[in-house]
């Protein structure tokens, strides 16, 4: 589960996809209004924009859907939305970090503590787990674009910091300050990435039965389905046999 595909493989199993589509296009085009709003409305010209951007077309948003998205941000009707971080522990002691991007700071803070609570989990201080992770940059490529030590290769050539390659594809690390010089050195040796962002990775995990592993990704599905968060991130280590028999249930 601290992998880089799994969740989003669970996710595609488990969930209602026209939902689930529509959830994730608000969440997107939250963050390239949010985006354009704060800086250029040109991505060539907004590095946070133009990373939104790519997250939009690698889940098939229309283009149509974006350009909305960015000409909101230069009206009047566009919401001042904030960005807020919430730290706290799962079910297992698992540890768990929320992105929200909220027009109501109470509202929020409200549904989170909440959603732990009831789901098995604690809110805690800021900073009281991200200590447990580092703030990297990531570049997902398609298997297709070459083999593992090509990629590695260009990836290294580029200053990124490591890559991880099996039969899904190849997920390139970079520091939290070089995802975009890294994302445009590699554009030109291997061509356009799938994705390129900002994640967090874990430095330690922490242990999953089959019990917590389930209790957790509900509290995660609930995270999730509040409009105002936009990433759940978790340090849980569950094995390929916990994880395969949630997704058949």
């Amino acid at each position: 589960m601290a992998g880089h595909s799994k969740w989003a493989n669970i996710q595609h199993r488990k969930g209602k996809q026209d939902k689930l589509r529509s959830k994730l296009f608000s969440k997107l085009s939250k963050e390239i209004t949010v985006a354009a709003k704060m800086g250029d409305p040109d991505p060539d010209k907004n590095p946070r924009l133009r990373l939104a951007v790519k997250e939009a077309r690698s889940n098939s948003m229309p283009r149509d859907v974006i350009d909305r998205a960015i000409k909101k941000s230069q009206g009047g009707e566009a919401e001042a939305y904030e960005s807020i971080r919430y730290e706290g522990y799962g079910p297992g002691g698992v540890a768990v970090i929320v992105e929200a991007l909220t027009d109501n700071r109470n509202r929020t803070a409200s549904n989170v503590r909440s959603t732990f609570t009831k789901n098995g989990g604690n809110l805690g201080e800021t900073n009281s787990v991200a200590f447990q992770f580092e703030r990297k940059g990531e570049i997902f490529y398609k298997p297709e674009v070459g083999d593992a030590d090509a990629v590695m290769m260009a990836a290294l050539e580029a200053g990124a910091e490591d890559v991880e390659s099996d039969e899904d594809g190849h997920w390139i690390t970079t520091g939290e300050d070089d995802l975009g010089t890294v994302s445009a050195a590699l554009e030109q040796s291997l061509g356009e990435s799938e994705t390129a962002k900002f994640v967090w990775r874990p430095k330690v995990t922490a242990p999953a039965d089959g019990e917590v592993f389930e209790k957790l990704m509900r509290l995660i599905e609930v995270l999730e389905d509040d409009d105002d968060v936009q990433n759940v991130t978790t340090n849980v280590d569950a094995s390929e046999d916990v994880m395969a028999a949630y997704a058949a249930s």
